[in-house]
């Protein structure tokens, strides 16, 4: 979810000169972003509460993911949803003891237990449309505005290798009122009708961001953690109230089969899930709470997917399903993208 986010590792790296020698130690894998913060916020508050070092591996969900698969060495890992499914697929994880964390019960139902018995989700974003309300008139409301002939020339979608890229045949099966995994063949179909709307593909964040500021799009399909660089680039920019809702990006946490340490691995997701923890990293910038009861202020609020009303609007991804069309999807996508 934060692939254009700030990386900040020094102060995360720092840890382990620091730590006590000999002190039972936990591994954690995760992106390393926002270090400087999360330091401050999770890292420094855990290691006085437990007496305990962390070490960290850092990189992107694929890397990571791999370092588990090939050697493990991890304790607990954060991924997105996507790449929590993968390892549930190839029995990475082992199984959550929910009686061993216990702020799992304060969590909104999506983030309770999203792939059965495995970790839960830290927080949640979402996936949907973002527009120039200056340039674009009527709003846009239903995803199938995307075929609007008005714009024509004016769209950029993600690639289909982005975390957002496959969802795309998704909604293209859905306006051809089709299950895109049962028969992908009406949703490639509506895609070929699309095609004149789409300006190029974006791969990063940056990428798409940069096409609102030079003008060459007016819309686009990102996720919500993009938003407040979009509006700074281009303050016109609105997130589409759409009426079929958003799609549900989760991050999870998992312990993986052969953890050294599993006890402190139950006890690490515990504290990342009290809601003290979760209200300081939202206020903060870091991430979206998951707690249900939360209560931020607007300001703060602004900024996350959040509150009951917004996350119960929120369509989830059978992302089994996904990952097994990826491979044909990437090959069809191509066809008609070009790219």
């Amino acid at each position: 979810m934060k692939p254009i986010r700030t990386l900040i590792l020094a102060a995360v790296c720092g840890l382990v000169a620091t730590a006590s020698a000999g002190a039972e130690t936990l591994t954690v894998s995760w992106w390393g972003f926002n270090g400087d913060k999360l330091n401050e916020y999770v890292v420094q508050p855990f290691q006085e509460k437990c007496g305990c070092e962390l070490v960290f591996e850092t990189g992107n969900n694929a890397d990571r993911l791999n370092r588990v698969r090939m050697r493990g060495g991890v304790d607990v890992i954060y991924l997105t949803d996507a790449f929590s499914q993968i390892g549930v697929a190839e029995d990475l994880f082992q199984p959550v003891d929910r009686a061993k964390v216990p702020n799992i019960e304060g969590l909104y139902d999506i983030a309770k237990a999203p792939q059965g018995d495995f970790g839960p989700a830290y927080t949640i974003g979402r996936i949907g449309i973002v527009y120039d309300a200056e340039k674009v008139d009527p709003a846009i409301t239903s995803w199938s505005d995307l075929w609007r002939e008005d714009l024509a020339s004016s769209i950029s979608l993600p690639g289909i290798t982005t975390t957002a890229g496959p969802m795309v045949v998704m909604i293209a099966g859905d306006k051809a009122e089709t299950d895109a995994f049962e028969n992908a063949d009406p949703a490639f179909s509506a895609l070929e009708d699309l095609r004149p709307n789409v300006v190029k593909n974006y791969n990063t964040g940056s990428e798409m961001i940069n096409l609102f500021s030079t003008g060459e799009i007016t819309t686009s399909i990102t996720q919500d953690f993009t938003l407040a660089q979009l509006r700074a680039a281009v303050p016109s920019i609105a997130w589409a109230d759409l009426d079929e809702g958003d799609i549900a990006v989760l991050n999870t946490v998992n312990i993986p089969k052969n953890a050294q340490n599993v006890e402190l691995a139950h006890e690490f997701i515990n504290f990342i899930l009290d809601p003290e923890v979760q209200k300081k990293l939202a206020e903060n910038g870091v991430d979206a709470p998951v707690v249900e009861n939360l209560e931020l202020a607007p300001e703060a609020a602004a900024q996350w997917t959040y509150g009951t009303e917004m996350i119960s609007k929120l369509k989830r991804i059978d992302y089994e399903k996904m990952n097994a069309a990826k491979d044909e999807w990437l090959e069809r996508w191509s066809e008609v993208f070009g790219m």
